[in-house]
């Protein structure tokens, strides 16, 4: 006889009913007991590699409900999980009860939610805003349709479904044929029941309790399932001897109710399991985007707005990020967390390529065109998972002599903007202390730096930090002495001294010398200064090398702005903006999300001028992307100009800071370059380009390569092997392309191939590919090029002289001052960053090829402290563009219907 009840209303015989009723109670402990020692055993294996996690399960009810707690509490200890009780007001409104569901969605110690509200909430709007994978009791329309559709491996079932079909199926009797009718059973609960139980083998019947039919429904079934509402029920002489009655209307009764909170329980479990297995490494399943080259090869907007790129959201779910990973910027870009890091810490990195280049023309030669072409060669061709890494190209000269390529250069997702922010704060905090230490009273300053709040006097963090750099280890601010007071709030900046400037990201020669302070309201003070190009910033230089917010917060607070009038540094942490500097760069340090035109992924991030600053895009984006593409992948990223400044820097100063190594150098080269190395007349931007340069000239390119050699020289001191790539343009001719592999080969690379990205797209690239991929799979011997120990006088010199080809160095009187002020303050054991032109091996623009027999002038020496080098300049550099006399603007415009940009490239 089946007889199960969770609540029983119907006797057909009473004493067969109280057998019946023990019986009942030990199949039901039984159940329990076996699935709860299941759950144990799952949760042990899980926290055998993860030790910290303990599942929780997330009840959210409308008023108090402790009898529901208890049965889930006690349940949920048997097998070590924990429960979080949320009670809501009996009268919440529907937007509450959402709310505190989103809330929950995103807590990643919750891997359940379960609602226990009445009916009139559990709307569809309520039960939808439940992440699927968090919906351990099937109330959401996805977790229906799955039983429905009969699949189950992602979703789950209702643990009330699965408890009544867990009862009725380990009874003797078989289920295959049977009647079965629902009664009052409405929404997922009804569909999942209904589902289940066909799924099985039985014949399902529903109706309401107002049905005409009801009677009739009930004595024609072998089962009966009913949900009482407003004390509806039927007589008993209805049941048919045999028939099993279950009673979904109490969820703490025996019966149904234990064991569906156990199953509720198993659900959390597995929950759980789904959520570690989300967090390791997933393998990509990228579908790379058609790319029809087309001869003649139209402009690249026309080619860009020929193709439709993927939902950036679609981008990262194939190459195995998590939503909660992403923060979209518009469908085609999204900042990526850097949380990413945390989830995949055990996974080994993949191969590490720097695309650099020779000496190039002031037409550059085309390393991120190389980047782009390798990369969609590698994943859309060859099948292997690749990432590129870039800069993000200044603003500045967008507008002047480069042009917009694709929108990439505008805005994108405002990092450059957040720098000039946070840069230009650190300007006002300078003049604005210099002005205030000058026209108020110790007291006064005292006063206004530390006020009373609400009768309250204290430091904050920051100004705590700077007590203990003065050794006054105070916490009180009335207990300082009058010399502690003046010592605190005098930084004493000398005007002359300040070494900080204003940036914006904008070509402006009328920056370069500015008066401020003129307005009557400064009293006086004014001074001259100048502004940067933004991208000059020492800000960008530590978003490119730092490794966190924590270490970009340390950077910036120790960032110098200048010298008190004893000499003295003063930095950002002196100033109390740092923490106030981390917040305006909190989104800046993510990386950005993009894609090539065959839809293989990109990370944005970071750019720094290559003869000013380091040149490279960020540490971040290359530890990420390495994480991402796997042990067999390959992440491409570029340094800025020929490879003696932007390789250069690339090993001395971002691999030194970032610990990676890198595995082979695509050295870039054009015959154009070549030849202009060669002998060749001068290359102008914005000029036709002279005959010399179109027309076949073997001579001119065989003397070229001199330049070519030096700079596989140049990798070859890091002990990185070499492939070349020889970017093709539609006026080199085939004795020429093969000139250069054979003289680049003769010279050490360990291959040299031709690249026709520009016209084929990634299909271009796959000869380099396939090339990159055998060297990389190479053993090499990576190592500095000079010791940090070493003084800077030698670091410069071993530079000058192994990198550039300098007989010596010639440091001026003021160079050499610095020098011993800098290891007077401890900065000696910094890497050096050279501040020179790209436009040759030495110093001077003009010298082409391979120049020797000069001596490198040192003209200045500055220090970058919170980014971490010191930076010597050779000669007269520009941190400030100007505008040529056509700039790009004349052609760029917007089209104010369909909103398309004008005048790209």
């Amino acid at each position: 006889m089946l007889c199960f009840y969770l609540r029983f209303k119907v006797c057909v015989s009473e004493t067969k009913n109280k057998k019946a009723d023990k019986n009942r109670q030990n199949d039901g402990v039984l159940f329990n007991v076996d699935i709860v020692q299941k759950c144990r055993e799952e949760l042990k294996a899980i926290r055998e590699t993860n030790p910290d996690l303990k599942p929780t399960l997330a009840i959210i009810q409308a008023g108090e409900d402790d009898g529901l707690l208890e049965v889930n509490k006690k349940m949920a200890g048997q097998i070590g999980l924990n429960v979080m009780q949320i009670c809501l007001p009996r009268q919440c409104t529907e937007d509450e009860v959402i709310d505190e569901i989103l809330r929950l969605n995103e807590d990643s110690r919750v891997h359940g939610i379960f609602l226990h509200l009445p009916q009139s909430f559990l709307s569809r709007s309520v039960r939808n805003a439940i992440k699927p994978q968090k919906d351990v009791d099937g109330v959401s329309d996805l977790n229906v349709g799955r039983v429905v559709l009969g699949d189950q491996r992602d979703g789950f079932a209702s643990p009330v479904a699965g408890a009544v079909l867990e009862m009725l199926a380990r009874h003797d009797s078989p289920l295959i044929g049977k009647m079965a009718v629902l009664v009052g059973v409405e929404g997922p609960l009804k569909a999942t029941i209904q589902c289940l139980l066909q799924n099985n083998g039985m014949m399902v019947q529903t109706c309401q309790w107002s049905s005409k039919h009801l009677q009739k429904q009930i004595m024609d079934s072998d089962v009966v399932i009913l949900l009482e509402t407003d004390h509806k029920s039927f007589p008993p002489t209805w049941i048919r001897p045999g028939v099993a009655v279950i009673n979904l209307s109490s969820a703490l009764m025996e019966g149904v109710g234990p064991l569906s909170a156990a199953l509720r329980m198993q659900h959390v479990v597995r929950s759980s399991r789904r959520w570690i297995q989300e967090q390791q490494y997933q393998p990509w399943r990228l579908r790379p985007l058609k790319l029809q080259p087309l001869s003649p090869v139209p402009s690249d907007i026309e080619i860009s707005r020929a193709q439709t790129p993927k939902p950036i959201s679609q981008l990262a779910q194939e190459i195995g990020l998590l939503p909660e990973e992403l923060e979209a910027y518009g469908n085609t870009k999204a900042k990526v967390h850097l949380s990413l890091l945390n989830r995949l810490q055990h996974q080994p990195n993949g191969k590490y390529v720097l695309v650099a280049g020779i000496t190039p023309t002031p037409l550059g030669e085309g390393k991120s065109t190389v980047t782009t072409g390798l990369v969609q060669a590698l994943s859309a061709h060859l099948k292997l998972n690749s990432f590129a890494c870039l800069r993000q190209p200044s603003q500045g000269p967008t507008f002047g002599v480069k042009g917009v390529f694709l929108c990439f250069n505008l805005h994108l997702t405002g990092d450059i903007h957040a720098i000039t922010a946070a840069n230009n704060l650190v300007a006002a905090a300078i003049d604005a202390r210099i002005l205030h230490e000058a026209t108020q009273s110790d007291k006064a300053m005292y006063r206004r730096l530390v006020p009373s709040v609400n009768g309250v006097r204290c430091f904050s963090p920051i100004q705590m930090a700077r007590l203990q750099r003065l050794g006054i280890n105070k916490s009180d601010p009335s207990d300082l002495t009058p010399e502690e007071v003046r010592a605190f709030v005098r930084l004493d900046l000398d005007p002359e001294k300040v070494t900080w400037q204003r940036v914006v990201d904008t070509n402006d020669r009328f920056l370069r010398k500015i008066t401020v302070g003129q307005a009557n309201t400064e009293k006086g003070h004014a001074r001259q200064t100048q502004f940067d190009i933004a991208v000059a910033s020492e800000i960008m230089a530590i978003l490119a090398l730092t490794d966190g917010l924590a270490d970009m917060r340390a950077r910036l607070g120790r960032m110098v702005v200048g010298s008190n009038r004893n000499g003295q540094p003063i930095t950002a942490d002196d100033l109390g903006v740092t923490g106030a500097l981390a917040v305006l760069m909190k989104d800046a340090i993510k990386p950005t999300l993009m894609q090539t035109l065959e839809g293989t992924p990109v990370f944005v991030h970071a750019g720094p001028f290559a003869n000013i600053a380091h040149g490279n895009s960020s540490v971040l984006a290359d530890k990420l992307a390495l994480k991402l593409v796997g042990e067999e992948g390959f992440v491409v990223t570029e340094a800025g100009f020929g490879a003696d400044i932007g390789m250069e820097k690339f090993f001395n100063i971002k691999c030194r800071t970032s610990g990676l190594k890198p595995d082979v150098v695509v050295l870039v080269a054009t015959v154009r370059a070549l030849k202009m190395h060669g002998g060749g007349p001068n290359v102008t931007a914005g000029v036709p380009l002279p005959k010399e340069y179109i027309n076949e000239n073997l001579q001119l390119v065989a003397d070229g390569c001199s330049n070519l050699k030096k700079q596989i020289q140049i990798a070859h001191l890091f002990g990185v092997p070499v492939v070349v790539a020889l970017n093709v343009f539609k006026t080199d001719t085939q004795a020429e392309i093969e000139l250069v592999c054979r003289i680049a080969e003769a010279s050490g690379a360990s291959a040299a191939v031709q690249c026709h990205h520009w016209s084929r797209g990634g299909r271009g690239s796959v000869e380099l590919a396939q090339a990159v991929k055998k060297v990389a799979s190479q053993k090499n011997n990576f190592q500095f090029l000079y010791n940090l120990q070493d003084s800077i006088v030698e670091k410069i010199r071993t530079i000058a002289q192994k990198v550039y080809g300098a007989d010596d160095i010639e440091l001026s009187p003021e160079a050499q001052a610095k020098i011993d002020y800098y290891n007077q303050q401890g900065f000696g054991a910094l890497p050096i960053c050279m501040a020179k032109t790209h436009l040759s091996l030495s110093h001077m623009p003009e010298k082409k090829g391979v120049p020797t027999g000069f001596i490198l002038p040192i003209r200045d020496i500055r220090a970058s402290i919170g980014a971490g080098f010191i930076y010597p300049l050779v000669g007269t550099m520009s941190t400030m563009p100007g505008l040529p006399t056509r700039p790009c603007f004349y052609d760029i415009d917007l089209d104010p219907v369909t909103e398309e940009i004008k005048g790209l490239f």
